[in-house]
């Protein structure tokens, strides 16, 4: 893995930008307009997912800048995810097309599998985690190595440029490269300084994987957050660093991150957020 200013290089010198735009828990509109404004600032990674339910909206936004705003598909990176209902082989397909669909594109720059843990299939395309009659959760029988499988021809069939894992630990990561053809090229990770994933980063350095951040910022407003916990931002020692450098928290937990070599995709709706993240 080589690192450029503002960029890593992936396999065959394809840029991926160290700063990106995540879209998870952004409502329909707000992704639109989000995506929008970010491509104007100069964003060009853009991180989606089914789960979000708002690829369209991010897909209009990516058709309006791409006609708009000079900007062309090749100069902007588009990461996209196979939810946890698709892990049979039989499904990987389909999923993809779907996203691309919705998206409005040929084809993706990356595809990860969002999570190692598979759920069953069910007829309501809207029940991301299907439930069994007492409550607990449907799993599925399938072991993420078929999937990784099904995945791999994605890259063959030029659906996808490349493939990748998220929310994955070292031995599950392992298991993959012992069997695959095509190795996964990033891994995305719950990552931030109460959350370092030093020693994940680390074997992942080792095995030449990218690691992206996805919460890089702690995700104050995520839903199972306690009254009680700390909000990242408001740490006493970023805090200072920040009073100190003349910068924000914010700006100060994505160089923390960028300095170590970790790309960061930090979510926000506000345009005054998206523009400082991006500085």
């Amino acid at each position: 893995m080589e690192k450029q200013e503002n960029r890593l290089l992936l396999p065959g010198d394809q840029a991926f930008p160290l700063v990106g735009l995540g879209t998870w828990k952004m409502k329909k509109d707000s992704a639109y307009q989000a995506v929008t404004y970010a491509l104007q600032q100069g964003y060009r990674h853009i991180d989606c997912a089914p789960s979000y339910c708002n690829q369209q909206h991010v897909g209009n936004a990516l058709q309006q800048a791409f006609s708009h705003q000079h900007i062309t598909r090749q100069d902007v990176f588009i990461t996209s995810k196979l939810w946890n209902t698709d892990h049979d082989p039989v499904n990987v397909q389909p999923a993809i097309l779907k996203s691309l669909q919705q998206l409005q594109l040929q084809y993706l720059d990356l595809y990860l599998m969002h999570w190692p843990t598979g759920f069953a299939k069910t007829d309501n395309e809207f029940a991301f985690v299907p439930r069994n009659a007492d409550g607990s959760v449907k799993y599925s029988s399938v072991h993420f190595i078929e999937t990784w499988k099904a995945m791999e021809s994605l890259v063959e069939q030029g659906l996808t440029k490349y493939i990748g894992l998220s929310n994955f630990n070292q031995q599950q990561i392992h298991q993959i490269l012992q069997i695959c053809k095509i190795r996964p090229t990033v891994v995305q990770i719950e990552c931030h300084p109460y959350l370092n994933q030093q020693l994940l980063y680390q074997y992942c350095q080792d095995q030449n994987i990218i690691v992206t951040a996805y919460s890089p910022l702690g995700s104050p407003d995520r839903p199972w957050k306690y009254p009680n916990q700390p909000v990242l931002t408001n740490d006493r020692i970023v805090k200072s660093i920040s009073a100190k450098i003349g910068k924000t928290p914010a700006q100060v937990l994505l160089r923390f991150q960028i300095q170590r070599g970790i790309s960061v995709i930090p979510k926000s709706c506000q345009p005054q957020h998206i523009s400082s993240n991006f500085q």
